[in-house]
This record gives structure tokens, sequence and C-alpha cells, in this order.
């Protein structure tokens, strides 16, 4: 694993983050991190409940995009704080993983942004030994 996960980036009126992997789960499973450590305390989530996610894209691009976007569902519509994601397959077209997490309680949970959505707006995904990932958020 990457000794540095992501890091957070102000853009005009929205957020982005920039996620790093040895390689592209780890890149995916530590944008996914990036993501929710924007939306609440990840220290206090306790991965109590499974979910399979499966989401599929164009390209990794649109991949990501689906991806964190399925996550973000969890979160808003169906209640879930997810902090462990463990990627299970991934193609440049089709992902597959694991996620675990406990239903959000904003009194333990500490929420701090609220994101809509992960935006195609200047995403990028460089790599071949290491990978980087630049992802930014509408708020």
């Amino acid at each position: 694993m990457s000794s540095l996960a992501f890091e957070v980036f102000d853009h005009t009126a929205d957020i982005g983050i920039i996620a790093y992997g040895s390689d592209l789960p780890e890149l995916f499973a530590n944008a996914a991190r990036g993501m929710f450590s924007l939306l609440l305390d990840l220290d206090t989530v306790v991965p109590r409940e499974e979910r399979v996610v499966e989401v599929e894209g164009i390209d990794l691009e649109g991949l990501l995009v689906s991806w964190l976007n399925e996550l973000l569902y969890l979160y808003t519509a169906e209640g879930l704080a997810l902090s462990r994601f463990d990627i299970l397959e991934l193609s440049n077209s089709r992902l597959r993983a694991r996620v675990r997490g406990e239903r959000a309680d904003p009194s333990r949970h500490h929420p701090h942004l609220d994101i809509k959505a992960a935006t195609y707006h200047q995403l990028e995904i460089k790599g071949n030994d290491t990978w980087r990932a630049r992802i930014i958020f509408d708020i």
C-alpha cells in the first residue's frame, strides 16, 4: 500500500481529492476512502454491514465516477456510512467490490460535507508502477 492514500484540494465551489495506489484496485479503494473522509469521520464507522457493489463504465475514468457515485448513493439514499472497500474484480469497464460500514448516525459519525456527485470535470487517472487519480466532487 502506498504511504499516501489520498489528499484533498479546494476547487472553486467544489472540492476534490487526489487518490494514490500501488495498483488500480488500491487506487479505487483509496478514492472511496478519500470521498468518505470528506463526508464523515471514518474512524467512527464500524464495519458491521457488508454489501457487494458492481458498477460499469465506458473506460477507467467513467468506472471511477460510477463507483464513487454508487457509494454516494448508498450513503445518501440508504444511510450507509462506509469505511472499508475491498476491490474483488476490476477491468477497464467493470468493478466488483465488497464494502463495509454501518447505518449513518450523525451523533457518532460527525458529518462534514454534503457531496452531491463525483464529476468528470478535470478527471484524470495516470499510472504505471504507481497510480494517481484526480477527482472533483460537486458539493
